[in-house]
């Protein structure tokens, strides 16, 4: 199920990353291709505030990033993506805490996250991948000792 992120809420809910970095989206955009990779996700993030002239869309592989100019909102654009998408807006997932936004993905009849439960997902996918990283239990470390040193005796 791909994403649409509103991405200037969310960046204040991951540690590390900050509204006033000078690389603040670009951080996120780092953090969301990990999680892309990792679960086989597509994700639309839109941010606000785009330079004048600048790109309006960039592809980061699994990641676009949509830069609104100042003449619109990121709400506005993600409003009128689920407009676009019509039924199937029920395939997608809009991660926003605004109550605006999760009132049109509602009507839109796509799924709700709230920017601080992706973010929750997004720290738990580093924990998880040091828990799987668990050093190897005495049966294990007994048999590699065995097979290394068979040939000693």
């Amino acid at each position: 199920m791909p994403y649409l992120i509103d991405g200037h809420n969310l960046i204040p809910k991951i540690p590390g990353i900050q509204l006033d970095d000078l690389d603040d989206e670009k951080m996120l955009i780092q953090v969301l291709q990990e999680y892309c990779q990792k679960n086989a996700r597509d994700i639309e993030v839109y941010f606000d505030h785009a330079a004048p002239g600048g790109v309006r869309a960039k592809k980061h592989g699994r990641v676009i990033a949509h830069y609104v100019s100042e003449h619109e909102s990121a709400d506005a654009a993600i409003a009128r993506h689920l407009q676009r998408l019509g039924k199937e807006a029920r395939n997608w997932t809009v991660v926003t805490s605004d109550h605006q936004v999760q009132s049109i993905t509602r009507r839109a009849r796509a799924r709700l996250l709230s920017s601080s439960d992706f973010a929750e997902l997004l720290i738990a996918e580093p924990r998880k991948a040091e828990q799987d990283g668990s050093p190897l239990n005495k049966n294990e470390v007994a048999e590699w000792f065995r097979l290394f040193h068979e040939g000693d005796e």
